[in-house]
């Protein structure tokens, strides 16, 4: 079986690529999703998992977020092959502030615009086409609306939040936190997430849209990773208690994980002292 990551060289696609021993589609093998010509290439793949991204928020790079994150998507949807298999990675930002009405969110939770920036509103709309073309060129589809996926620090790659913190502990860097770090958070490993694209592919289901991430045994505040951390390695976090950060939209956010349970059989295996140690 042949299998592409794009985005492979990056923070999270480094691992995954290398937990499948897949081969890289990134702008660091000189391969562009904006290029209908390296797109191309996706034909000769039996599996595409698709985590190339632009990811900023900021407004001013809203055009370059619709065009990497919509059109980029839809370049390789449209050169994939018959029965082969498409995984997208979406991300739970898509439902915004609606998330905070529930303690464990589910995939029934409103999309609805609510002051979404580029990145959620692109990736929902990426979502909507890799219904339609896996529908219209009879390959299988699923849409992994990720929580907070961690890995350690890879080359050249910006850390996610979890990897982070962790860092900025061992370095004894300072850390600004929002809202003295009270706002919740489930984290994943990235191993668990590549474990999850494999539950898929292995599957049966033709087309699936699950939240994914640590789920309520893997939820904890911002300020407990620091805390975990500061313990594992007995010493004490700098903590920036001046600069106020604004509040995180959602507040607190725990995937649901029934549907993805029921419907693929997997959970997380790597529990958060394992995962923070991995780190460390």
């Amino acid at each position: 079986m042949r299998l592409l990551v794009t985005g492979g060289s990056g923070y999270l696609g480094t691992h995954v690529r290398g937990f499948f021993d897949a081969e890289d589609f990134s702008r660091r093998s000189h391969l562009d999703v904006l290029s209908p010509l390296d797109a191309s290439r996706v034909a000769a793949y039996d599996v595409v998992i698709h985590l190339a991204a632009h990811l900023s928020k900021d407004p001013a790079e809203a055009e370059l977020s619709f065009r990497t994150n919509v059109e980029g998507t839809i370049n390789l949807l449209r050169e994939m092959s018959a029965q082969s298999v498409f995984i997208f990675a979406s991300t739970k930002d898509v439902y915004g502030a609606h998330a905070d009405s529930f303690d464990e969110v589910p995939e029934k939770c409103s999309t609805e615009y609510e002051s979404h920036t580029a990145l959620e509103w692109s990736k929902l709309i990426a979502e909507k086409y890799v219904e339609y073309y896996a529908a219209q060129r009879n390959f299988r589809s699923c849409i992994f609306r990720l929580s907070s996926i961690y890995a350690r620090p890879t080359e050249g790659n910006e850390n996610g939040f979890v990897t982070h913190y962790v860092e900025s502990v061992k370095r004894g860097w300072s850390i600004q936190l929002p809202l003295a770090g009270k706002p919740v958070r489930d984290i994943l490993h990235v191993d668990d997430f590549s474990r999850a694209c494999k539950a898929f592919v292995d599957s049966q289901v033709t087309h699936g849209l699950y939240n994914l991430g640590g789920g309520r045994e893997n939820a904890l505040s911002l300020r407990d990773i620091i805390d975990r951390v500061a313990e594992m390695i007995q010493c004490n976090p700098v903590i920036d208690e001046d600069t106020k950060l604004p509040a995180p939209v959602p507040l607190n956010y725990i995937s649901d994980l029934a549907h993805i349970k029921h419907e693929l059989n997997w959970q997380p295996a790597i529990g958060i002292e394992e995962g923070l140690r991995s780190l460390v």
